[in-house]
């Protein structure tokens, strides 16, 4: 495949890093970042920062890679951060005692559908004979069967991000494959990541290279596919708050069975009293949650097939009939609308489905599929196979159809158990909540709130105050409004599917783009899943207006809230590139750059990833004096889930050496914990930028030993042509005599050898020099300087706009947190500085 091809599919190769490339040298011929990306420009692309100096003649030399700090570590440490299920061998035992492991995480929600699928089932379609019963149960048997057996478990996990699974884990794998990403912060040096090293689009593979250029090419698609992804987070978001209300209200309400006194009003007030307990202790984290719930759903599972088993001894073992589907056509013969009603309460079988792979980034995929397979399924079957064997004979005990089946002298037990794994299963899906907010977060896609980590040894155990308290308010407003579970239930089934539908558009693109599997199994995958969660949508959306509107209402005002913040952070960006200074004017200030250099470094932060802030501008008018050094720093998200620590700093050079100033990209993935103490982060940065610095001066040093033909003349003296930019720019092109011969092993006459060994030597001094003046700033200490953009609409804006950027998301911006808010800055050495840019 061609060079440039290789870039474009937006993955490097090693043999990109050794591509020549043109550069303006400075006067002590060191290279400079004047392109402001993250790599040098091919011959093609020769325009600089600068944007009035169209018509100038610019002198531009050939040289070697641009050299960036990971080019090295980054082949060292290959692969790491993984999931560490990912990489290395598990022995069976050990998946055996993590397969355990996961019923306390993933399989709670998912583990409770049977307090309440019958229930909510046949309020909407009552039983009239033993065919009803048969048909809902093979209805449910095949749903089970359909969506979290082969959909999810079977193919929807192995479509995950590293081990990573989720919304917005499927649209990171995406954005790698594809340039899908609407905030233009990337760089190709993010592609060097060891974590961002994945298969890209075969040539042999037409039709998957044409579906990437499509996306590519049209702005249209990467927006409509953000506007999915926002959607299926913000269904996600709305699951937290449904499932809580319906998993707690449907366990507290098999009091009804027990004690003869209790009403509904009694069971909401319980359940209000249970959530705001639950709520309470959720910043206490769950770090050993598989461990300590662990054997209470192991308990809950082996209850509900030995109830099963119980109740098709006991009454009616023909339910095993349900296994063919014939009577699902029967059921929806005999009850027609009412059947297609009732397939609202049929989805809550499968409710948990996305939280398997939500979760997924604690354990591996074999210990959610042997788990699933071998006890969650069978469990789940036995428990819907014996309460239909008990509502064959008790048809009027549909609606506690769960508690009426359990047998007598095990209904408190069991009662227990099963509000045990209700509470266990509500506080998973909110861990799962935050972790996908922390996600749409660090994309871009959410305001940034205060997130607090809860375990030292599990990374994705995190605690978002603001959202916990919103989400309880939320589902106490659900509980008070919505009392009955048959109409929770419907909400609940609107947010699952919203997810789901989600879910299955995004890995039918990933098995376009990145499986490139063949197009008959894709389309069997989209027709079968997405026509059957269309077909149960429009059954819940038909009961909206039975009071479930209410999630929908929330889940528009969550995906108004992500399209606003994302839109506003992109124009503020976009705002910054624009007006990002020009190298020629650093460049006409001199290495003092017009004021005083007092010794120091000062780190400046801002949210630019290419080129000189405008910020810094503002920095020099206002500071009567400027430190030695200056490193511009950009905290970034990539779209990967961890960023290895020693692949962290990203540098660049601004302006010739004598200047001193530098650009630092510090790069996290959406997982990663960005909570580092300012001591640790400079003594890392320091040490990242002493060894960009050594690793720049040996390639100058390999570059001076020459790779051209010595017998060429053209190698022997420059020569100049011109080239004909883009934009019409008149560039002349000078290749400079970099050696005289290819071999080391050729004979070097006296004079020549003579001349290279001073050059060595001046090289040497020149890096220990540098590398000196780094550390006397290091002693004299660091100083903040942070850099506050924000955007107003002008005068002469639409008044949507207005009313987007200086209202909605300039809210949304003073009640979040700052960009640098997690890093712990002593107060004493922060200097701020706010510019505001008219968009």
């Amino acid at each position: 495949m061609a060079e440039g091809s290789e870039r474009e599919n937006g993955v490097l190769t090693s043999t990109d890093s050794m591509e020549s490339r043109w550069v303006y040298p400075d006067d002590e011929g060191y290279e400079i970042d004047d392109d402001g990306g993250g790599s040098g420009g091919g011959a093609d692309s020769p325009e600089r920062d600068s944007d009035d100096d169209d018509n100038v003649e610019q002198k531009l030399i050939r040289t070697g890679p641009k050299i960036d700090s990971f080019d090295l570590e980054s082949l060292e440490v290959f692969g790491a951060q993984k999931n560490d299920f990912q990489t290395q061998d598990v022995t069976l035992s050990r998946r055996i005692i993590v397969a355990f492991q996961t019923l306390g995480v993933v399989f709670g929600d998912v583990g409770t559908s049977p307090l309440y699928t019958f229930s909510v089932m046949f309020s909407k379609a009552p039983v009239n004979g033993n065919e009803d019963v048969l048909g809902a149960l093979s209805l449910v048997l095949y749903t089970l069967i359909l969506i979290p057996l082969i959909k999810y478990v079977l193919i929807v996990l192995w479509a995950n991000d590293d081990g990573e699974g989720g919304t917005f884990a499927l649209y990171s794998l995406i954005c790698r494959h594809a340039k899908v990403s609407l905030l233009p912060n990337q760089l190709p040096s993010d592609a060097r990541i060891s974590s961002f090293k994945l298969k890209v689009p075969s040539p042999e593979l037409e039709r998957s290279l044409k579906i990437k250029e499509r996306l590519e090419a049209s702005p249209t698609l990467k927006k409509l596919l953000l506007m999915l992804v926002l959607a299926g987070t913000s269904m996600v978001i709305a699951d937290g708050v449904v499932t809580p209300a319906m998993s707690v209200i449907s366990a507290v309400d098999g009091l009804k069975i027990g004690v003869s006194w209790i009403e509904e009003d009694h069971v909401v007030k319980i359940s209000i009293a249970f959530l705001i307990g639950l709520f309470s202790v959720q910043r206490y984290g769950t770090s050993k949650t598989g461990l300590v719930v662990g054997p209470a759903l192991f308990l809950w599972f082996c209850s509900l097939g030995g109830i099963g088993i119980y109740n098709l001894v006991k009454y009616d073992s023909s339910v095993l009939r349900a296994f063919n589907p014939i009577h699902i056509y029967y059921f929806f013969k005999r009850n027609s609308t009412k059947a297609w009603y009732s397939l609202g309460g049929c989805l809550l079988c499968a409710t948990g489905s996305e939280a398997m792979f939500a979760d997924l980034c604690y354990f591996s995929v074999r210990s959610v599929q042997l788990t699933f397979v071998f006890l969650v399924l069978p469990c789940l079957l036995l428990g819907y196979l014996g309460q239909a064997a008990y509502l064959m004979e008790n048809h009027a005990d549909t609606t506690q159809a769960f508690f009426s089946s359990v047998p007598t002298g095990a209904f408190w037990p069991v009662f227990f158990i099963a509000n045990a794994a209700a509470l266990i299963a509500s506080r998973t899906m909110t861990t799962a909540t935050f972790s996908c907010i922390k996600q749409s977060a660090a994309l871009g896609c959410f305001p940034r709130l205060k997130i607090i980590h809860t375990s030292r040894k599990f990374m994705g155990q995190i605690y978002i105050p603001v959202m916990n308290w919103f989400l309880l308010a939320l589902t106490l407003v659900l509980v008070c409004n919505i009392s009955s579970i048959y109409e929770i239930g419907n909400a609940y089934g609107i947010a699952e599917l919203g997810v789901m539908m989600m879910t299955t558009i995004l890995v039918t693109l990933v098995m376009l783009l990145i499986w490139q599997i063949n197009i008959l199994i894709v389309l069997s995958f989209v027709i079968i899943f997405l026509g059957l969660e269309w077909t149960f949508f429009s059954s819940v959306l038909w009961s909206v207006g039975d009071g479930s509107w209410i999630i929908l209402v929330f889940a528009v005002v969550i995906f108004l809230i992500m399209s606003i913040w994302n839109y506003g952070s992109k124009l503020k960006y976009e705002t910054e590139v624009k007006q990002k200074l020009s190298m020629d004017l650093l460049r006409g200030l001199g290495p003092n750059l017009g004021t005083v250099r007092a010794p120091g470094i000062g780190l400046l932060y801002n949210e630019l990833a290419k080129g000189a802030p405008a910020i810094f501008g503002h920095f020099l008018t206002t500071l009567p004096a400027v430190h030695s050094m200056i490193i511009f720093v950009c905290i970034k998200y990539v779209p990967v889930s961890f960023v290895p620590q020693s692949e962290r700093f990203l540098f660049r050079r601004i302006c010739p050496r004598s200047y001193h100033i530098f650009r630092c990209v510090a790069r996290y993935g959406y997982k990663d914990i960005q909570k580092e103490n300012h001591q640790t982060f400079e003594q890392l940065l320091i040490e990242s930028l002493e060894k960009f610095i050594r690793r720049e001066d040996q390639e100058r040093l390999l570059e001076s030993d020459g790779d051209d033909d010595s017998d060429s003349d053209e190698t022997k003296h420059s020569f100049s042509r011109t080239l004909i930019g883009p934009n019409g720019s008149v560039y002349s092109l000078g290749v400079p005599l970099l050696a005289e011969f290819k071999d080391k092993s050729k004979f070097i006459p006296e004079a020549s050898t003579s001349e290279q060994g001073k050059v060595t030597i001046d090289a040497e001094q020149s890096l220990e020099m540098e590398l000196s003046f780094i550390r006397k700033a290091k002693e004299s200490g660091f100083v903040y300087l942070l850099g506050n953009g924000d955007i107003r609409a002008r005068k002469d804006s639409w008044f949507i706009k207005k009313l987007i950027i200086n209202y909605f998301y300039a809210f949304l911006r003073r009640n979040c947190r700052s960009g640098t808010a997690n890093m712990s800055f002593p107060h004493s050495h922060v200097m701020q500085v706010k510019m505001t840019y008219m968009v």
